[in-house]
Formats: structure tokens, C-alpha cells, sequence
């Protein structure tokens, strides 16, 4: 993917800690005119967002996009529920993983690409505290090793 063409808006840091990322998914995401403005002003709050399932359609629940400045008495709900677009393959293979015990759908990251919102969403599996604590204990001993070769 030409890097040229895709811009970010906004990326769930939280993510990669408290989850394993098992599969990701790219999609495109329903929205009103003011919540797309809102983005260019990168007024988003990805951190308690999660995907739901329901009739065969995906769904991106808790996503706060902030009102628009300049916007008038129209202006959109910051927490309603936005629709994702995927196809009904890709809907199969959600629906199959998300059933399976301790998955679940969570956005890392949404983006522009070519002038359009889409959002990168995958399939996640709960962290253990003990999984968080070998992480960093992991990023620490890399750190450190860096350090070293860096001072030879």
C-alpha cells in the first residue's frame, strides 16, 4: 500500500497492550458529514471502542468522535453506534471468530485513504496480567541491549 495516499487520524495504543492481535481486517465506516470534518480536526477517542455483531452487520460501539466546530443545531451524537462496511465473507469469518471463547472485535487505528475513513479492525484476545508484565519485561531487556551496543 502506497503510504503517499493513507494518512492517520488516529491509533488505539491500548490495544496492542491489553490484547493479542489475532487477525485484522480493513473497513470502511458509515458516517454523516460532520463526524468526517470532526476527524480532520483529529477530535476522536478511540481507547473505548469495541465491535459488535449484530444481524450480519458489524457495528463500532463506544467511538467518541467530537463535535465540529463549525457546526450548526445538525451536528451528530459524539457516542452513537457507526455501521462498518465489509463484505459477507468477511462478515462469516467475524462472526465465526468473535464466538469463540475470549475474542473480540477491537479498531486499532483509522485512517484516510484516498479521501475516505476506513478503520483497521481486528480479531483480539485478552492479555493476562502476567502476559502485560512479560511484555515489558521483554521491551526493557531490548532497551537495555540497545543501549549496550549503541555505547560499543
Amino acid at each position: 500500500m502506497d503510504k503517499n495516499l493513507e494518512k492517520n487520524i488516529a491509533v488505539n495504543r491500548k490495544a496492542r497492550h491489553d490484547y493479542f492481535i489475532v487477525q485484522t481486517y480493513e473497513a470502511g465506516i458509515s458516517l454523516v458529514g460532520t463526524e468526517v470534518k470532526a476527524l480532520r480536526q483529529n477530535k476522536i477517542n478511540l481507547s473505548d471502542a469495541h465491535g459488535l455483531i449484530v444481524d450480519g452487520e458489524v457495528w463500532l460501539i463506544s467511538l467518541h468522535i467530537g463535535f465540529y466546530d463549525h457546526g450548526n443545531i445538525n451536528n451528530h451524537d459524539p457516542l452513537r453506534k457507526r455501521k462498518l462496511l465489509l463484505k459477507k465473507s468477511e462478515i462469516r469469518k467475524l462472526t465465526k471468530a468473535v464466538h469463540e471463547k475470549g475474542n473480540t472485535l477491537i479498531p486499532l487505528r483509522l485512517y484516510f485513504l484516498k479521501g475516505k475513513v476506513k478503520v483497521e479492525l481486528a480479531i483480539a484476545k485478552g492479555k493476562k496480567i502476567y502476559d502485560k508484565r512479560e511484555d515489558i519485561t521483554k521491551k526493557d531487556m531490548n532497551r537495555d541491549l540497545d543501549r549496550k551496543l549503541r555505547i560499543k
